[in-house]
C-alpha cells in the first residue's frame, strides 16, 4: 500500500509507448490521414449490450443533464466523415465500466481511424502496415482466416447456423462452465463464449491473425455482407492470441442502424441493462450520407503488451485502475 503511489510499468515500457505513439503519427502523416479530436464526454453513448459505459451530470442550472464518456470515439468520428473529413484517424482514451483485469482497464488508449473508399481487404492490409511500423520491423506469420473456417477447424461447429443442442453438448464435452446457464437460446453469447475458450487460444502461435467474416448476428455496426447474409463485412485482429482491434466496413444505412439500436435496447431491456437513449446526432449525420469508408479501432495498451513482452496491462500503463 505504501508504494501504491508508484508507476506499475518501468520506464522502458513508458518510454517505448512514447515511441508508439511517435510511430503512429508519423505513419498516417506520411499517408496523409488527418488526425482528429472529438469529444470523450457526449451527450448519448452506445447500445452495445456487450458494454457497459460510465455516466456523469452536467449541473448548470436549469441545464442539469446527463452526460457519458465514451467506450469509443466511433460516433462523433462518423459526424466528421459525414460532414466531408476524408480519412481520419485519432488517438485518445476510452472507458469502459466493470472491466478490469489483466487485459482490461477501466480506462484505456485507443487508437481508431476510418480510410475514406477503402474496401475491408485495404484496411486489413493497412493494419499489417502499422503493426509492423510499430513494432519497426516486418512481421512474419501474418495470416487472414475467415472465422466459419476457424471456427470450425477448432470446434467442429458451424457458427452460422445456430443449433443449441449441438452448442451445449460442446459445452459439456470441453468443459466450458456454465454456458448453457448463461446463454440459454443467445446465438451470440454462445459463439462468444466458445471462441473466447477454444478459438482464440489457438490463434497464440500465430504473430498475427485477422479473423474475417464474422456472423451477421455480432455484425455490430458494420454492414451485412452483400454475397452472404449470414456473413458481416467485419474483422478482428490478434497478436499472439490477444485480442487487439475490431474493424469493420462501415454501415451507413440510417434505418438499418437505428433498427439495431432498437434491437440491441431489447437485449439490455431483457438482461436487466439501462435502456440506452439512441444518439440522434449520430443517426443525423447517417441520414446527411456518410460516405463509403473501412474503420478500425486499436487497442493500444494492449498492443504496447505485445510489443514489449509483457504479461500484463499493468507492465505498460503507468498508473492502471489499483493505482489511479
Amino acid at each position: 500500500m505504501q508504494e501504491s503511489w508508484k508507476p506499475s510499468a518501468d520506464l522502458k515500457a513508458l518510454r517505448q509507448r512514447a515511441l508508439m505513439l511517435e510511430r503512429i503519427r508519423a505513419f498516417f502523416v506520411e499517408k496523409k490521414v488527418l488526425e482528429v479530436e472529438t469529444p470523450l464526454l457526449c451527450s448519448a453513448t452506445g447500445t452495445d449490450p456487450q458494454l457497459d459505459f460510465f455516466s456523469s451530470f452536467y449541473h448548470c442550472e436549469p441545464k442539469n443533464k446527463q452526460m457519458f464518456l465514451q467506450t469509443s470515439p466511433e460516433f462523433a468520428m462518423k459526424r466528421l466523415l459525414a460532414a466531408g473529413s476524408g480519412s481520419i484517424f485519432q488517438i485518445c482514451k476510452a472507458f469502459r465500466n466493470a472491466e478490469v483485469g489483466r487485459f482490461h482497464n477501466p480506462e484505456f488508449s485507443i487508437l481508431e481511424w476510418y480510410r475514406v473508399d477503402f474496401t475491408l481487404d485495404q484496411l486489413m492490409d493497412e493494419v499489417v502496415e502499422l503493426v509492423a511500423k510499430v513494432n519497426g520491423h516486418p512481421l512474419n506469420k501474418v495470416q487472414k482466416i475467415s472465422y466459419k473456417n476457424v471456427f470450425e477447424q477448432v470446434t467442429g461447429l458451424n457458427p452460422l447456423v445456430f443449433c443449441q443442442q449441438s452448442y451445449a453438448e460442446y459445452a459439456d464435452k470441453n468443459g466450458i462452465k456454465d454456458a448453457v446457464l448463461l446463454c440459454e437460446d443467445d446465438h451470440s453469447m454462445w459463439l462468444d463464449f466458445i471462441f473466447s475458450y477454444k478459438v482464440q487460444p489457438s490463434l497464440e502461435s500465430q504473430m498475427l491473425c485477422m479473423v474475417y467474416g464474422y456472423p451477421a448476428i455480432q455484425s455490430s455496426l458494420a454492414r451485412i455482407n452483400k454475397q452472404n447474409p449470414l456473413v458481416s463485412d467485419r474483422f478482428e485482429v490478434f497478436i499472439r492470441g490477444i485480442e487487439i482491434g475490431n474493424g469493420f466496413f462501415e454501415l451507413s444505412d440510417v434505418i438499418e442502424q437505428e433498427q439495431r439500436f432498437d434491437q440491441e435496447n431489447k437485449v439490455r431491456k431483457k438482461k436487466g441493462l439501462a435502456v440506452v437513449i439512441k444518439d440522434d446526432k449520430f443517426l443525423a449525420a447517417l441520414r446527411s450520407g456518410l460516405p463509403d469508408c473501412s474503420g478500425v479501432a486499436l487497442g493500444l495498451d494492449r498492443l504496447l503488451m505485445t510489443v514489449c513482452s509483457t504479461e500484463s496491462l499493468a507492465d505498460v500503463i503507468a498508473f492502471p485502475f489499483g493505482r489511479a
